[in-house]
């Protein structure tokens, strides 16, 4: 009977945490500089909200970082995102000589290029995908994996620094899937 009155408890606690979170994450959310429909982040995330624009049917994991103070982030639709990943649309500008890093102010138009997620991306949890980055539709990419370069659409990458390892479909199978997924 005590551990039936314990579980009732903690399953009561659980659900009244999640709909605190959820109600944050709507308040939050105009923050963005646009989202799309049926889009879900942990409100404790950190985000650059002003320079993020985001689709339909997206999945932001827990202890996401997405900073882009000068470029942009755009997600696309029905992207997911594991746990614990890290966006980063700029850089310092190291180049100025007779003058600390942390002093420089100035930026090159390199050091801060925009990030794009097109549609249908799985980045897996702890991935870190910096400046001037394009993830391919339909792209996979691994756990822990940093993507330093654009990743092709329908391939999957893994490692440090990420590289392709495979397509996700033959060229019969992505034929056949573009054809479904339009008729959806």
């Amino acid at each position: 009977m005590i551990k039936k009155i314990i579980r009732k408890t903690v399953q009561f606690f659980l659900l009244i945490g999640k709909l605190y979170r959820r109600t944050i994450a709507y308040f939050i959310k105009s923050q963005f500089k646009s989202t799309g429909t049926n889009f879900f982040f942990d409100p404790q995330d950190i985000f650059s909200y002003k320079t993020i624009s985001v689709g339909d049917d997206v999945y932001i994991g827990p202890g996401a970082f997405f900073s882009a103070s000068v470029s942009s982030i755009s997600i696309g639709n029905k992207v997911m995102f594991g746990p614990n990943v890290v966006i980063l649309g700029g850089d310092h500008n190291t180049s100025t000589v007779g003058a600390y890093m942390y002093d420089v102010k100035s930026k090159l138009p390199d050091n801060d290029l925009p990030v794009i997620i097109e549609d249908d991306v799985w980045v897996g949890a702890g991935a870190i995908i910096l400046k001037g980055v394009t993830i391919g539709t339909g792209s996979i990419v691994g756990a822990g994996s940093l993507v330093t370069r654009s990743v092709p659409s329908y391939s999957v990458v893994v490692g440090v620094p990420a590289r392709v390892v495979k397509s996700r479909f033959s060229e019969e199978e992505l034929v056949r899937h573009k054809e479904m997924i339009r008729g959806l």
